[in-house]
């Protein structure tokens, strides 16, 4: 059976809810799509925001899209470091107790109490990619990357759903510590 399946680096960027959208870029705004992304719904937007920390600034932070119901930041550790926040590693969606920083767009400013994360590495797998793989959403699985720098990651987040396809997602210092660019083949171990 072939378990390869193509990997994709994830830089920092920021899902926006309805209400900080409007806040940060004026009332009833809708995002500009510059482009699709691999997983089906997703685009990046021509909207860019900075993130403000205790200790430092980003500048030029990407928003995502689709709206979602909650602000979330998604950065690196490094960026964690340099925003001044402890680095929390979650999976998408569960914000619940993690740092909060200032969001600043060309209208306003949000002050988010919690919401940035360090993603967790995961696999986006549809149904049909789930049966083949012997896997189902949730579980936790390995993945072996060759090369120069061969590596094994661990603790893979497994998320099934009928509308994913098929890929790996990992920070981008996790995908440059490992030596690998979008769209290299890794394999899934169990």
């Amino acid at each position: 059976m072939d378990t390869k399946l193509p990997i994709a680096l994830s830089n920092r960027h920021i899902h926006l809810s309805q209400d900080d959208l409007n806040i940060l870029f004026g009332e009833n705004y809708e995002l500009t799509k510059t482009k699709d992304l691999s997983q089906p719904g997703q685009f990046a937007c021509e909207e860019k925001v900075d993130i403000v920390g205790p200790k430092g600034t980003i500048n030029g932070v990407r928003v995502l899209g689709p709206i979602r119901s909650n602000t979330q930041v998604e950065i690196s550790v490094s960026d964690a470091f340099k925003l001044g926040v402890k680095p929390v590693i979650r999976n998408s969606g569960d914000i619940k107790g993690t740092p909060g920083v200032k969001v600043v767009g060309p209208k306003g400013e949000v002050n988010l109490e919690e919401g940035t994360i360090v993603a967790a590495r995961h696999i986006h797998m549809h149904t049909i990619d789930g049966e083949k793989f012997g896997v189902k959403d949730g579980d936790i699985v390995k993945v072996k990357i060759e090369g120069m720098r061969s590596v094994v990651f661990e603790n893979v987040l497994v998320r099934v759903k009928d509308n994913f396809a098929l890929e790996m997602h990992v920070d981008i210092e996790e995908g440059n510590a490992a030596g690998v660019k979008n769209g290299d083949l890794v394999e899934l171990i169990k």
